[in-house]
């Protein structure tokens, strides 16, 4: 995994030599302000977004939903936004055109939430904000296939880590702007449609990054593989990924979604509609925090840096399900730690455990099996949370511990060399 990526970086002189021709001939940005670049796109979508799901639990609430409802829900979004990857994956590898179907997955999530405005019913808001997790599913394995190519030389953790961490800033803008609404007495649906705006910058954003940047695996010699030769390529994905699934996919199913944790906030009136998305915010701050700081970390020790996750996630229902007002903020900060590290570092490790010519394939197979564990898990929080937070608190705290169980297995296998 890092000795892989170490050995890249001191390989030959011609090897530089032939790659930064082929980089001027392809692209008119250097890899750093390729991955600024998509930072600021995905700043721009995730204000869309995650200024949505800051309040698409209470948003649902009043369209009759119960916790357990609001769960399935959100929880089919986020499989949606994973499980579908398993296809989109292999169609990146197998298209080797990245640039269509991440334009194509953008413009959903730009069209699905501002649609959330005129949504009626249940049903339909519930297709909505699935629409627009289908958008993230059709985008996602490509993009970040060009944000690894990007990344060959600069370390992964780091790069992911940057870009996760510039996405957060627009994740913070989002909640802050939907709360600014409900705040100045406007409503649910006002709001989706102000979020119209930064989507169509998104769109503008991305389309002048494709024509600085048309062909990122110019970045990385090791990735321009005929098809020929992919044919002959070995193409099961290695066992150490699959280990890297296992223990990603417990940890998963042991996470709440936001939906939930916000439905608690206000059905037991612990705090006001308007401040659930601050409160977001703030957990987006504790993301882009964590996702630099844990990125850093994975390019210094690889894989034991996860070993911090199952704690976290473990903490998130006790302070989160709690009563207290410092608690709940505690909860949010750690929920969006958390978040911070499986959006980022966790992407930088299936870039260095899965070969370049796999990677559409590995992150859709990735996702695939980390999205039925977050469905599975956001459901079965959600009922169990009507039972009582306790049941809730104990069933995570259990997950969590089978999670630290498969993890050490994982750094047995990919220990580097002192």
């Amino acid at each position: 995994m890092g000795t892989e990526q170490d050995s890249t970086s001191k390989a030959g002189p011609a090897v530089p030599v032939a790659a930064a021709a082929g980089v001027e001939a392809a692209n008119r940005i250097s890899p750093i302000r390729f991955i600024v670049g998509f930072g600021i796109v995905s700043a721009l979508a995730d204000m869309v977004y995650e200024g949505a799901r800051s309040i698409i639990g209470p948003y649902l609430g009043t369209l009759g939903a119960s916790a357990a409802v609001v769960g399935v829900i959100t929880g089919a979004g986020e499989a949606a936004a994973l499980v579908l990857r398993l296809v989109t994956g292999k169609l990146a590898d197998r298209l080797g055109r990245p640039w269509p179907q991440t334009m194509l997955g953008y413009a959903l999530t730009a069209v699905c939430v501002p649609l959330l405005a005129v949504s009626g019913s249940l049903p339909a808001a519930g297709l909505l904000y699935n629409g627009e997790r289908v958008g993230k599913a059709v985008r996602t394995p490509a993009r970040d296939s060009m944000l690894a190519h990007a990344s060959a030389e600069m370390g992964r953790g780091y790069a992911f880590g940057l870009h996760e961490a510039l996405d957060k800033f627009g994740a913070m803008a989002g909640p802050l702007v939907i709360a600014v609404t409900l705040a100045l007495g406007g409503h649910y649906r006002l709001a989706f449609v102000l979020l119209a705006i930064p989507g169509a910058l998104a769109l503008l954003a991305l389309a002048r990054l494709r024509r600085a940047a048309p062909d990122p695996t110019a970045w990385e010699p090791a990735a321009q593989v005929s098809e020929k030769k992919k044919l002959r390529l070995d193409a099961r994905l290695p066992a150490a990924f699959w280990l890297y699934a296992a223990f990603s996919a417990t940890t998963m199913l042991g996470f709440s979604t936001w939906a939930v944790l916000a439905y608690h906030l206000t059905s037991r009136h612990l705090i006001s509609a308007s401040l659930v998305p601050v409160l977001y915010a703030l957990a987006m701050a504790a993301a882009s925090a964590a996702a630099v700081g844990f990125g850093r970390i994975y390019d210094r020790v690889g894989l034991r840096g996860l070993l911090a996750l199952p704690p976290l996630a473990a903490a998130v229902p006790l302070l989160s399900f709690s009563t207290t007002t410092g608690l709940l903020i505690a909860g949010a900060l750690v929920w969006g730690a958390g978040m911070g590290i499986h959006d980022s570092t966790m992407r930088a490790a299936v870039a260095d455990l899965v070969p370049p010519h796999r990677r559409g394939g590995g992150y859709g197979t990735f996702t695939a099996i980390y999205g039925l564990a977050w469905l599975a898990g956001a459901a079965l929080i959600g009922l169990l949370y009507e039972h009582g937070a306790h049941v809730a608190v104990l069933f995570i705290g259990a997950v969590q511990l089978c999670a630290l169980g498969l993890l050490i297995p994982l750094l047995r296998r990919t220990r580097r060399p002192s």
